[in-house]
């Protein structure tokens, strides 16, 4: 009895330690960005003087709002690309056991194996020659390649698992032909995992600042990450406006998080049976 009471205290603190652990961050965050510019002390020190200018000054001196625009296209459409063609290229692969589909499965996991640095120079230079450098059409291509490899395998391996092929022989039976039995049999059973593909590639996409800032150089087109590092200096930085910012544009993808979160952990479930 005393074994399992220690046993549920352990649980407690491990639990309460770990949200602690993930509260923090955003603390500090939050913090920071309503803190006057001239009162940087200690990050874990509550201000005594909140501000909320610096919300203002963040959206008005980086041009955060067309940033903001910037970065839901194209994470809008990347993710809508790779959900469409992850979804047709995941379902003759589950449904099919010949050698040439299960060559093809790895193949795509082949591709979750290569760094995409290797790829970064012959990709930009054929962004470069087919004149797409500086557009947001440069990214949604580069993201929809980056990550398709992935979603197969989460869809492919759901697919798989968690789908089973009697509905859609009950629907063929009905009358269904092969379209109408995917698109209204089984694309429908496949929330869960889409779902997942969704949030996991649209913080990826949201969040990426290296792959913006060398494909957009030099236009006036600029996503949310690279329109805050401008408030970095090469002497100083101005870490209340950076935070206050970075505030803001976490904003939406917090939103889609919580419509998608009961998704992500059916998705995983789903392909880690397979």
């Amino acid at each position: 009895m005393k074994a399992s009471r220690l046993g549920g205290a352990l649980n407690h603190v491990f639990a309460y330690g770990s949200a602690l652990l993930f509260v923090l961050p955003v603390y500090i965050l939050v913090n920071l960005a309503v803190r006057p510019s001239d009162n940087l002390s200690s990050a874990l020190t509550p201000t005594t003087s909140p501000t909320a200018g610096n919300f203002t000054r963040a959206w008005t001196e980086s041009h955060l709002g067309p940033a903001l625009i910037n970065s839901m296209i194209v994470t809008t459409v990347s993710c809508l690309a790779i959900v469409v063609i992850s979804t047709m290229a995941a379902y003759p692969l589950a449904r099919s056991a010949t050698k040439l589909s299960n060559a093809t499965f790895y193949l795509f996991l082949m591709g979750m194996l290569l760094p995409f640095q290797v790829a970064l120079l012959p990709l930009y230079l054929m962004m470069r020659d087919a004149g797409l450098l500086g557009s947001l059409w440069s990214l949604i291509i580069f993201y929809t390649g980056l990550q398709m490899p992935f979603s197969i395998f989460l869809v492919t391996t759901f697919l798989r698992s968690s789908v089973p092929l009697e509905f859609e022989e009950a629907a063929r039976i009905d009358g269904c032909g092969n379209a109408r039995a995917f698109l209204h049999v089984v694309v429908p059973l496949l929330r869960p995992v889409l779902g997942t593909v969704i949030i996991l590639n649209a913080v990826g996409i949201w969040n990426d600042f290296f792959t913006p800032l060398l494909y957009l150089f030099g236009s006036h087109q600029l996503t949310a990450p690279v329109a805050l590092f401008q408030f970095v200096g090469l002497y100083t930085t101005d870490w209340p406006l950076i935070f206050a910012g970075l505030s803001i544009s976490m904003a939406p993808v917090l939103i889609l998080y919580l419509v998608f979160q009961r998704y992500v952990i059916q998705g995983f479930a789903g392909g880690l049976k397979g």
